[in-house]
C-alpha cells in the first residue's frame, strides 16, 4: 500500500509539468491565432463578411455552449435547467443588469478588435494590445485602491516604452509592413486597438469591483453576458450594416475560414479557461510574450511584414515586461516561507477565477483581478 502511494505521489510532480507545457501549447497557440487568423481573412481579396455579424455569430455560439453545459450539469433535466435559468436571470434582474455595462464595453472592444486588426500588422497589433496590461493596472490602483510592486511599475514603464518605439517603427515603415495601403489606414487601426486596450481595462475592473461576493458560476454569468452581447451586437450591426446585410444577407462574405475565425474567438476564451487552472501567472506571461513572437515570424512568411532593428527592440521590452509584470510580489521580510508560499497559492486560484470569470476575449494575455468573484461550477 504505501509502494502505491509513494509510486502515486512521485509520477504527481510529472503529471502536473506535462499539464503546464500543454497549458503553454494551448495559451500561445489560442493567443496567435486568432489575431493571425482574422489578419488573414480581412486581407483577402473578393468579397469581405460583416464584422459586426461575425461578433453576433460568436456571442450566440458562447450562449449556446454556456446553456449546454448547464443543461449537462442539470443531468440534461430540462425542466429543472429552465426553471434555474429563469431565476437566475430573470427573478434575480438585478443581479443580470449588473453585466449590462461590461457586456456593452465587451461588444464594443469585440468591434475595434476587428478594426485594429484590419489596418494593423498582426505584429504590430499583438505588441500594441499589450497595453492592457497598463490600463487594467491604472484602473486597478484608481478604482480598487490597489497597491502594485517596484518591479510591477518598472515593467509597465517598459511596456510603455516598447509600444512607443514600434509604433515610432511603424510610422516610419508603413509601406513595409502593410501590404494593401489603399484598403487599410494605420491611424485609425492605432485609435481602435488604444480604445480596446482602455475598454479592457475598465471593463475588467469593473467587472470585479460590481461581482465582488457573487456565487453564479462561470456559465451562468457568461449567458448573461452573451445575452446582452447579442442584443447590443444586434444593434450595432443594424446601425453600422443594417442596410448592407438587408440587401445581401446576414452571412455574407463567409467562408470555411471565417468559420474558423469566428470559432476561434467564441471557444478560445472557453479553452483558455479550463486549462488556465493548471498554469501560473509566470506561465501565462511567458505564454503572452511567446506568442507575440510566433505572431511576428507567423506574419513575416503570410503578409511580408518586415522586422528591423527597431521592431525588435520595442517587441524585445514589451516581451520583458510581461514577463516582469507576471512575476509574483516578494513576500513581506518577517513573513515566513511557508506563509508566502499559502499566499502565492491562493493569490494563483483567486486569478484563475478571476480569468475564467470573464472568458469572453478577455482571457489573453492580460492581468487578471484577484478574487474578481467566487465561482462555483
Amino acid at each position: 500500500m504505501k509502494t502505491v502511494v509513494s509510486l502515486m505521489v512521485s509520477s504527481c510532480p510529472v503529471v502536473n509539468r506535462r499539464l503546464k507545457y500543454i497549458s503553454l501549447a494551448v495559451l500561445v497557440v489560442q493567443n496567435a491565432s486568432l489575431i493571425l487568423s482574422i489578419r488573414y481573412v480581412r486581407t483577402l481579396p473578393g468579397d469581405r463578411f460583416f464584422t459586426t455579424s461575425a461578433v453576433v455569430m460568436a456571442e450566440v455560439l458562447k450562449v449556446l455552449t454556456c446553456l449546454v453545459i448547464i443543461l449537462l450539469q442539470k443531468r440534461l433535466n430540462v425542466k429543472e435547467t429552465v426553471y434555474f435559468l429563469i431565476n437566475v436571470i430573470v427573478v434575480q434582474y438585478k443581479d443580470t443588469l449588473k453585466l449590462a455595462v461590461p457586456s456593452l464595453i465587451y461588444t464594443l472592444q469585440n468591434n475595434l478588435q476587428y478594426v485594429a486588426i484590419s489596418n494593423l500588422p498582426a505584429a504590430t497589433f499583438q505588441v500594441t494590445y499589450q497595453l492592457k496590461i497598463l490600463t487594467t493596472a491604472l484602473f486597478s490602483v484608481l478604482m480598487l485602491r490597489k497597491s502594485l510592486s517596484r518591479v510591477q511599475w518598472i515593467s509597465l514603464l517598459l511596456l510603455f516604452a516598447g509600444v512607443a518605439i514600434v509604433q515610432v517603427q511603424q510610422e516610419g515603415n508603413k509601406e513595409a509592413s502593410v501590404k494593401d495601403t489603399s484598403t487599410q489606414n494605420y491611424t485609425v487601426g492605432l485609435v481602435a486597438v488604444v480604445i480596446s486596450c482602455l475598454s479592457s481595462g475598465f471593463a475588467g475592473v469593473y467587472f470585479e469591483k460590481i461581482l465582488k461576493g457573487s456565487s453564479a458560476s462561470v456559465w451562468v454569468r457568461n449567458v448573461q453576458l452573451g445575452i446582452f452581447g447579442m442584443v447590443l451586437g444586434l444593434l450595432g450591426l443594424w446601425w453600422n450594416d443594417g442596410a448592407a446585410v438587408a440587401e445581401r444577407g446576414f452571412l455574407f462574405g463567409y467562408t470555411s475560414m471565417v468559420w474558423c475565425v469566428i470559432f476561434n474567438q467564441a471557444f478560445g476564451g472557453l479553452l483558455v479557461a479550463l486549462v488556465v487552472k493548471y498554469a501560473d501567472n509566470i506561465l501565462k506571461g511567458f505564454a503572452t510574450s511567446f506568442s507575440i513572437i510566433v505572431s511576428t515570424v507567423t506574419s513575416i512568411y503570410l503578409f511580408g511584414f518586415h522586422v528591423d532593428l527597431l521592431f525588435t527592440a520595442g517587441a524585445g521590452l514589451v516581451i520583458g515586461a510581461v514577463y516582469m509584470y507576471s512575476l509574483p510580489k516578494a513576500p513581506a521580510g518577517s513573513a515566513s516561507a511557508s506563509s508566502s508560499s499559502s499566499s502565492s497559492s491562493t493569490s494563483e486560484k483567486t486569478d484563475i477565477d478571476a480569468e475564467m470569470e470573464a472568458f469572453l476575449p478577455k482571457a489573453q494575455g492580460g492581468v487578471f483581478p484577484p478574487s474578481a468573484v467566487h465561482i462555483t461550477t
